[in-house]
């Protein structure tokens, strides 16, 4: 953690003292920084070479030497907090009066760490999540001392390196994600310790019935089972005897060859969708739901805060704010009261703040009001949009931590959001992926096996809403954009991507096939042969050959893309409104008619735009060697 702190802040352009307690530690830390970079680099995910970004990173085991004219350090010792007083009360020593003190634990008290210092208030949690480079996620914390200039110092610095930071506004063991995270993992574990579930069952069913990207015992696995024990254990609540039992046989998971699966013996992670069925997801997500409800309760967090923390520090589907407005509160208070009768367990104790929304009718999406409301201007939780004062309508696609992949909800956004745009205030739209490793990379095909058959049918409405837009559409491609993605670009007027992003239709390596208009519009795009060879084969290919077979308009270098989107865009905007609407449609209809028609569409159209004031603005312009000024009408 602390050399992936150290590298991510010298990434984003700070000078940086590395410090541990030996050089050999220091020096392993450096050279795994070194490797890193050189990662990067040869991907051109940083903007500088590898070299220069290490110039701004020194090291030393002298703390006094590594902190004396720091702004900002940021502690990653191990997590215990013997150790942890000790380093602070040291930083404290040597470092400038106005620097600010911050600690990457994961659980421990920020208050009693910030204890050991005479400057408490200047001490906050920086909770990244590992490995730093890859993970978005930082949780900002409050100690019981820390002021507000504190936590907005940290806020805004872990911004400045491209992370997507989150309030946690009271120093709660576990802080926002694992509060809510932790619970996924331990209800399953008491229900096999009652011998309620089994592991295969538990997992087949949250991941292929509920959607979550790992099952609760694989995820334990993973992140060594060890951890939520001690989790548990530091906090005084009790361990669920299959997580004990595990930790006693010293079997914590992959890192030490077996866990709940055995990895060095048997075939690992070895469940499949049959396995699913008998668990009862609704425990489990009821506790979860209860956690987020206490968290907002309490204050210590928002639900839009919690969720981007589900959704980036534990790649959840969606958050469980998100997901108790859709099964419904009354649902959940349901299930818990029955739970706390049947068990008597304070973890089923529903909280005060899940009570009041229920007892007030406000139970979720359905009912207009849960933890988000829906009634007036419905949150957008998966696309970023503005329209600028040229009328440009930017659409950012923001699933970073599953790659802009689309879910049923980001599907329904778009939608809603180019159905409820005043289209006269519109020049054009520009869709595109946020982050810098995707457009999109598909539909979230774990969402969609949680979904109906009759749901999944309806994603094509959107597809269709983009395509039928009144005004152009661009797509500006940087990354994956496949499956879901490359018809989403289909659906668009215009498609432009770097030219190492990949394009493609691997859906029929999933067992299924494009759902979202690609065997159609590739087919006028590139011909059937094409069309069937691409879709058959599951192919994917660089931009360079897309734009070879018509798929896209142009592949460009990524220093190019900007230039030449904005070249595009600036021709839409300066454009006749009413003219490009009406060549939008007549264009979109004409092959569903025979040549004939097709003429005639475009001849009446042609006819109607004779009489309006942008042709006659155009003439005059042309006459007048000047530029048109266009109103749209």
């Amino acid at each position: 953690m602390g050399h992936g702190i150290a590298e991510v802040t010298a990434i984003g352009g700070y000078d940086v003292a590395m410090r541990d307690i030996e050089e050999d530690i220091v020096r392993e830390g450096y050279e795994q920084i070194k490797w890193s970079l050189g990662k990067l680099d040869e991907k051109d995910q940083i903007d500088e070479s590898a070299d220069e970004v290490l110039e701004r990173i020194e090291t030393t085991t002298d703390i006094s030497e590594a902190v004396s004219d720091a702004d900002l350090v940021i502690e990653a010792v191990p997590e215990q907090m013997e150790i942890k007083e000790d380093t602070f009360s040291a930083v404290d020593e040597h470092a400038p009066d106005h620097a600010v003190l911050a600690s990457n634990t994961s659980s421990l008290s920020i208050s009693s760490i910030a204890s050991a210092t005479d400057r408490p208030e200047q001490v906050v949690g920086l909770h990244f999540f590992n490995p730093p480079v890859k993970m978005d996620l930082v949780e900002v914390t409050y100690g019981e001392a820390t002021t507000d200039e504190t936590a907005e110092i940290a806020h805004e610095w872990a911004e400045s390196v491209n992370k997507t930071p989150i309030y946690v506004r009271k120093d709660v063991h576990g802080f926002v994600v694992n509060t809510v995270l932790v619970p996924f993992m331990e209800e399953a574990a008491w229900m096999l310790s009652n011998d309620e579930t089994t592991v295969r069952e538990a997992d087949a069913t949250m991941v292929y019935e509920r959607g979550y990207p790992m099952g609760p015992f694989e995820l334990n696995d993973f992140g060594g089972i060890d951890v939520a024990y001690h989790f548990r254990d530091e906090s005084g609540q009790p361990v669920p005897p299959a997580i004990a039992e595990k930790v006693e046989a010293e079997e914590l998971g992959k890192k030490s060859g077996k866990g709940f699966y055995d990895y060095e013996d048997g075939d690992g992670v070895d469940y499949e969708p049959e396995d699913s069925g008998g668990y009862d997801a609704l425990r489990t997500e009821a506790v979860m739901i209860n956690k987020a409800a206490w968290l907002i309760g309490n204050d210590v967090a928002t639900p839009e805060e919690i969720d981007i923390g589900l959704r980036l520090g534990g790649s959840f589907p969606e958050g469980m704010c998100r997901r108790g407005d859709r099964i419904g509160l009354d649902v959940v208070l349901e299930k818990l009261e029955s739970l706390y009768e049947e068990y008597g367990e304070e973890r089923y104790d529903p909280t005060d703040y899940l009570v009041e929304l229920v007892e007030e009718g406000w139970t979720g999406e359905d009912a207009g009001k849960g933890f988000f409301d829906y009634r007036v201007d419905p949150p957008y939780h998966y696309i970023n949009w503005e329209i600028d004062d040229d009328g440009v309508l930017a659409v950012e696609l923001d699933r970073q931590e599953r790659m802009n992949s689309m879910s049923e909800d980001m599907f329904a956004e778009i939608d809603r959001l180019l159905n409820d745009v005043d289209a006269d205030e519109v020049s054009c739209v520009v869709f595109e992926g946020a982050g810098d490793r995707a457009f999109s990379s598909g539909a979230d095909i774990t969402g969609f096996t949680a979904g109906e058959p009759t749901d999944i049918m309806d994603v094509d409405e959107m597809f269709q809403t983009v395509y039928e837009f009144p005004r152009p559409t661009v797509a500006k491609i940087d990354g994956f954009c496949l499956g879901a993605g490359i018809e989403l670009a289909l659906a668009c007027d215009i498609r432009i991507a770097t030219e190492d992003s990949t394009i493609g239709t691997p859906e029929t390596n999933l067992g299924v096939i494009p759902g979202g208009g690609a065997t159609q519009r590739l087919v006028r795009l590139v011909g059937e042969g094409r069309t069937k060879e691409m879709v058959f084969r599951g192919m994917q290919f660089d931009a360079v050959q897309a734009e070879e077979w018509g798929i896209i308009n142009h592949a460009v270098s990524d220093d190019e893309l900007e230039e030449l989107v904005g070249e595009i865009v600036d021709d839409l905007v300066s454009g006749p409104p009413v003219a490009l609407k009406a060549a939008k449609q007549v264009i979109n209809d004409g092959p569903e008619a025979s040549l004939e028609a097709a003429l005639a569409m475009e001849k009446q159209a042609f006819a109607v735009l004779s009489t309006t004031d942008d042709m006659y603005e155009g003439v005059a312009a042309f006459r007048q060697d000047r530029e048109p000024q266009f109103e749209g009408e």
